[in-house]
């Protein structure tokens, strides 16, 4: 791997991620330009490998499920390879929080001094970190990622969560 992440011929990372359709809220453009940014950053430079398979590079579905993240894995030539479900109650305070810091920053940004914003944005990207790296180590065992992928996902799963 090189310092900006594994290469586009690594076997090591995803290749495609789909979100679950029925689950994506589209009324509130911010969450879904962070969706978009998202994706196409974990798809620029990631680092993902399922533990103990050597399949790579994974397609990535995820979905909610009463109350749990699916993360179903495939590779370019197998439907799937592995399906992992892990209970979202331990995100719950986070992503609670997470998205009442980020309504506080959308609307800072409309009105308030770019001090103020610095300041909300210095907890939201804390509340970003916590999560991502509690999604790290719910993940450990199972599949491997590097932190900014964990970040992206976590990003990911917020979305799917957010109901409006």
């Amino acid at each position: 791997m090189s310092e900006f992440g594994p290469s586009p011929m690594s076997r090591s990372r995803l290749f495609e991620i789909n979100l679950d359709q029925s689950t994506i809220a589209r009324k509130n453009p911010n969450v879904e330009h962070e969706r978009e940014v998202a994706i196409f950053d974990i798809l620029e430079s990631n680092e993902f490998k399922l533990v103990g398979h050597d399949k790579g590079p994974y397609r990535l579905d995820l979905s909610i499920k009463e109350d749990r993240l699916v993360l179903s894995v495939g590779s370019e030539t197998e439907e799937d390879i592995a399906t992992h479900a892990m209970s979202l109650q331990p995100f719950k305070k986070i992503i609670k929080d997470y998205f009442l810091v980020c309504d506080s920053y959308y609307e800072a940004i409309r009105t308030a001094s770019p001090s103020k914003i610095q300041a909300i944005d210095v907890g939201r990207r804390g509340l970003h970190d916590e999560g991502s790296r509690l999604l790290a180590e719910r993940l450990d065992g199972k599949i491997d990622v590097d932190f900014d992928t964990a970040r992206r996902l976590f990003t990911l799963i917020c979305a799917l969560h957010w109901k409006g």
